[in-house]
């Protein structure tokens, strides 16, 4: 029963991490495309406005008129809309699902000893330790680096530079502390609490501050929207890399290469470059070679992670039996898919079962090696080719 309901936590909190990560990551995306898109208004009344940018646009059978202004309208509306809690709930469901499957199963899914053998409280303290040490080295960047002479926000390239070779240290750190599915996870968690806290310590308070002294009446200060587009460019250039590694963790010919730090930092730059492709091609540059350099990225990491054939195979070696191949499943998976214990519904414990789901044991254990979780039960390379020959040769008995 403990299981079953894990199960559905697991779900609905997936759910929900899913449609808040959705909502907030498409007006983000939304709101850097308007920026890059708004025309200079012609009209004399928006002008003296103080409209700096406008735009047509039609959507759902309406037409639309959004409209930026440099500065408050005059009158400034009593209500406004404020997109934070689309990242606040990202984060928050993401933490949930975190805790429910990695942090309240640690032995099994944080640590792998052949990584770094250590106590299931260590392994969480660690966890929890890169969310919130990646957020402190981040923001002493911004704070450091990230001003002019003058006191401005600038130095971006500069900055922007630091982040990545941060975002590289932490990669490598994670793989060598944890099991290699939750190093990916970790990264990707400590990015999006990044992000999240950049809302959340910066941008809003920016905001209202801001708000607050033009109904005051107070001068405003001009460096609370500079560090605030300076954490919302940020904000975008990491969406893709937290997404490619919260996804990549679900494939273990990634995570489970020897060089799997390196597999996700090549991830990680591939999307953060088609990310900027993005954006430079919003304000109208051309930067297709960023997209060919992408590819050959991409190619470079296919061949990195290609399977090899094994040498028995390649020799012609006689097909496995059905006999050999229910021993290796009986010492490395019976434990977790049989009668009692059936995880995800599959049971394995019988020739008949194992035949019958041939084609899932050979996707799991030799495509995609993401069984047994974090090898716990210590399969060979030699028996996950021998399951690969039998399922190759027809799985027969």
């Amino acid at each position: 029963m403990e299981s079953y309901l894990l199960d559905w936590a697991n779900l609905l909190l997936r759910w929900l991490h899913i449609v808040t990560a959705i909502a907030w990551i498409g007006a983000s995306f939304y709101f850097v495309w308007l920026d890059n898109h708004l025309l200079k208004p012609e009209a004399p009344e928006l002008k003296a406005r103080g409209v700096d940018g406008e735009l047509w646009a039609v959507h759902g059978g309406g037409f639309y008129n959004p409209q930026k202004y440099l500065v408050a309208p005059p009158n400034l509306p009593q209500h406004l809309h404020w997109f934070y809690w689309e990242s606040y709930w990202t984060w928050m469901s993401g933490f949930a699902l975190f805790t429910v499957l990695y942090l309240f199963n640690a032995d099994t899914f944080l640590i792998d000893r052949r990584v770094h053998d250590w106590s299931a409280p260590a392994a969480i303290a660690g966890a929890l330790g890169f969310l919130a040490a990646g957020w402190l080295v981040y923001d002493q960047i911004c704070r450091r680096f990230g001003h002019r002479k003058d006191g401005s926000i600038g130095n971006d390239g500069l900055v922007l530079g630091l982040i990545a070779v941060f975002v590289a240290f932490a990669a490598w750190a994670a793989c060598q502390l944890f099991a290699g599915r939750a190093a990916f996870l970790i990264v990707g968690a400590m990015i999006a609490t990044i992000m999240s806290a950049n809302v959340f310590f910066w941008i809003i308070p920016g905001q209202k501050q801001v708000i607050a002294d033009m109904r005051a009446g107070r001068p405003v200060s001009p460096i609370h929207g500079q560090r605030g587009k300076q954490r919302s460019v940020h904000n975008t250039f990491l969406t893709a890399p937290v997404l490619v590694s919260m996804l990549s963790n679900h494939y273990g010919m990634l995570y489970g290469h020897a060089w799997n730090w390196v597999v996700l930092i090549l991830l990680m730059l591939g999307g953060a470059l088609t990310r900027t492709w993005f954006v430079k091609r919003h304000k109208g540059v051309n930067a297709w070679p960023l997209l060919v350099g992408v590819a050959a990225m991409l190619a470079a990491l296919l061949w990195l992670v290609k399977p090899v054939a094994p040498a028995a195979a390649a020799a012609g070696a006689p097909a496995p039996t059905l006999a050999q191949v229910q021993a290796v499943v009986g010492q490395r998976c019976v434990m977790c898919h049989n009668a009692q214990l059936a995880q995800k519904g599959v049971r394995l414990d019988s020739g008949e079962a194992i035949q019958a789901h041939a084609a899932q044991i050979r996707q799991q254990v030799v495509v995609q090696r993401t069984m047994p979780q974090n090898n716990a039960t210590g399969i060979t390379e030699e028996e996950r080719e021998l399951i690969g020959r039998w399922v190759a040769a027809g799985a027969k008995p």
